[in-house]
């Protein structure tokens, strides 16, 4: 736990029925706080998210001796989620979910009831994340896990400083290995349930193509080279993302990766290696998390996808939330519109934002 806790204290675990949040459930009673654990009913259908991991979060509540209460969620996740990913794909983007379904549900809804339904203010979850209180700067911050492998911050980055207040993170020290033995100490009925490692929405419907295909319309198109010249043809542009290099069903002399995704014209447009290149970006929506937003351009290290290593880049403060990042050494490889940049201090979130224009306008 990153802080000392008075005995009593209540909390509310955000509980999925996976082995992190009820090792995080098993942690926090441990440590001294009274645990009420909370599951969102986010979508209907197999999955970590649904009915499989609510009954599974039933029976490690019952195991711990806590109260469980289940919060019908769909319609909001439908509003907030679902339709977010339909629209983002529908514009050529690539939507990243779960940093909004952290923002809007799980330190949103979730924490609203805990506050009006149960009277309680602090909310921990299994995210691999570590946070803490400034003194000097009278702010909360957000560091990235000890395990780097498993490290959520990057999808935790939109939180604001209300939310962070209210955050217990209890598995932030640990090692994913660590948490499966604790799991197995405790008997905890998932200690050795599998990973889930894919979105609720992949899982429900089997997979993204799957998902998307019931919700978007597959209109055939052309497959384009820089130049405008027909390659081939595609399935759906909403099937594709910029950097993607297999699936294209192209022949040709170098391999080609898909540059960006024309959803107005019905378009994608491929082209070497190079191309997908990008020595800047432009990021909007910013949230600034650790720190207050800055006057003058700042050096932080920028990470422009969840998997992608972290960049030393200039982080140029703009109007209305947005900022301009530009990449201090080598150029970054398939920048996706939609996806989060997320810049850091060493450990350290300093804030983030969507991705949006890339200079693609002329597709």
């Amino acid at each position: 736990m990153t802080s000392a806790v008075l005995t009593g204290t209540k909390i509310v675990v955000g509980l999925s029925g996976g082995v992190d949040s009820s090792v995080a459930a098993a942690l926090a009673q441990k440590s001294g706080y009274r645990v009420c654990g909370v599951t969102l009913w986010l979508m209907k259908g197999k999955g970590a998210c649904c009915s499989d991991g609510m009954q599974d979060a039933a029976r490690v509540c019952d195991q711990l001796g806590i109260p469980h209460h289940i919060v019908d969620t769909r319609q909001e996740f439908e509003a907030t989620i679902v339709n977010f990913v339909v629209q983002g794909y529908e514009a050529g983007i690539t939507p990243l979910p779960c940093s909004r379904c952290n923002r809007e549900l799980k330190f949103g809804l979730l924490l609203d009831y805990a506050r009006q339904k149960l009277g309680i203010d602090k909310l921990a979850t299994g995210h691999y994340a570590r946070t803490g209180f400034d003194p000097e700067t009278g702010r909360y911050w957000l560091d990235r896990a000890v395990d780097r492998a498993k490290d959520q911050s990057y999808f935790l980055y939109d939180l604001n400083q209300a939310q962070l207040a209210s955050a217990v993170f209890p598995l932030g020290e640990l090692t994913k290995d660590e948490t499966r033995t604790i799991a197995e100490q405790f008997g905890l009925s998932v200690a050795h349930k599998p990973e889930s490692m894919d979105l609720c929405l992949v899982e429900t419907a089997g997979s993204m193509r799957n998902f998307l295909d019931t919700h978007i319309e597959t209109r055939r198109g052309a497959i384009v080279d820089l130049e405008g010249k027909v390659l081939g043809e595609h399935d759906g542009a909403h099937h594709y993302t910029v950097g993607q290099r297999k699936g294209l069903g192209i022949a040709a002399p170098q391999p080609l990766y898909v540059v960006a995704v024309d959803t107005t014209n019905n378009r994608v447009v491929v082209g070497p290696r190079d191309s997908v290149l990008r020595t800047e970006c432009h990021v909007h929506q910013v949230n600034w998390l650790s720190m207050g937003e800055p006057q003058a351009p700042i050096t932080a290290q920028v990470q422009v996808r969840y998997r992608a290593e972290p960049v030393n880049a200039t982080v140029i403060p703009l109007i209305d939330h947005q900022v301009r990042i530009v990449f201090n050494e080598d150029p970054q490889f398939a920048i996706s519109p939609g996806q989060a940049a997320v810049w850091y201090d060493g450990n350290r979130v300093l804030g983030g934002g969507i991705i949006n224009n890339l200079g693609l306008d002329q597709w």
